[in-house]
């Protein structure tokens, strides 16, 4: 970055003035706090998350220092929220996805249930076809549950529940399912990833238990000779005594 660039030292003292500000405001949202998801401490959270980013760059862009402060991006956190405090309605959204991994297996499974019905066409020679014959056979949580026998491997998931002002009408949105997904209106969201696994192992890898194995092992081996030592030096007196 220039020095024309750089932000000046009154702007990085406003920016530090502002986290203080929103730190206090989220402490009081916090003891003021009406449930377990207060609108209020949520959105006095992400203010204090904004305010703490901003300072960071302007304190990296001035004096190419940095915060100790780890600030969610756009996608670990949620807009603060803006729908009905008391919803009358409400949707749900999931997303599941999965990599064929054993396509003989999903084939063979979707055999079995077009076997199993007279009526049904010929289509479980194909992958695709396999698939619309399982996911009309079973209920989608079925599939999540049991997706090793049906030669699927599963990838991240989402769940939002976003809050509405009333139920949509009969096959108001179905031609487009997830296009008002407004997600200021989401109550609560679950996400599943690999990536959460591979930080917690990251996290264990440093609290290795094993790292001090090869210690330990050199210790005991020691403490074994050192043993062997005592041991025939003890022998010999007791042995000439019992003579």
């Amino acid at each position: 970055m220039s020095d024309a660039a750089q932000p000046t030292a009154a702007e990085v003292r406003a920016a530090a003035e502002a986290v203080k500000t929103a730190l206090d405001r989220h402490l009081a949202a916090v003891e003021r706090r009406t449930g377990e998801d207060d609108p209020a401490v949520y959105e006095a959270f992400n203010e204090l998350a904004a305010a703490a980013e901003v300072y960071d760059e302007l304190l990296y862009d001035r004096y190419d220092e940095v915060t100790p402060f780890e600030i969610p991006g756009a996608e670990d956190s949620l807009p603060p929220y803006t729908g009905p405090e008391e919803p009358n309605a409400l949707s749900v959204l999931i997303r599941r996805d999965y990599a064929v991994a054993e396509p003989q297996r999903l084939l063979a499974q979707a055999q079995r249930i077009e076997a199993a019905d007279d009526e049904a066409g010929e289509s479980a020679g194909t992958v695709h076809g396999a698939l619309g014959i399982l996911f009309g056979e079973f209920e989608p949580d079925e599939i999540a549950s049991r997706h090793k026998e049906f030669g699927l491997e599963e990838g991240d998931s989402t769940l939002w529940v976003l809050a509405a002002d009333e139920p949509a009408e009969p096959g108001e949105w179905l031609e487009t399912p997830f296009e008002q997904a407004d997600p200021q209106r989401v109550v609560c969201r679950f996400d599943v990833s690999a990536v959460f696994d591979d930080l917690d192992e990251d996290e264990d890898d440093e609290d290795d238990p094993d790292d001090g194995a090869e210690d330990l092992t050199t210790d005991l081996e020691d403490l074994d000779d050192l043993e062997d030592e005592d041991l025939d030096g003890d022998l010999e007196p007791l042995d000439a005594d019992r003579r």
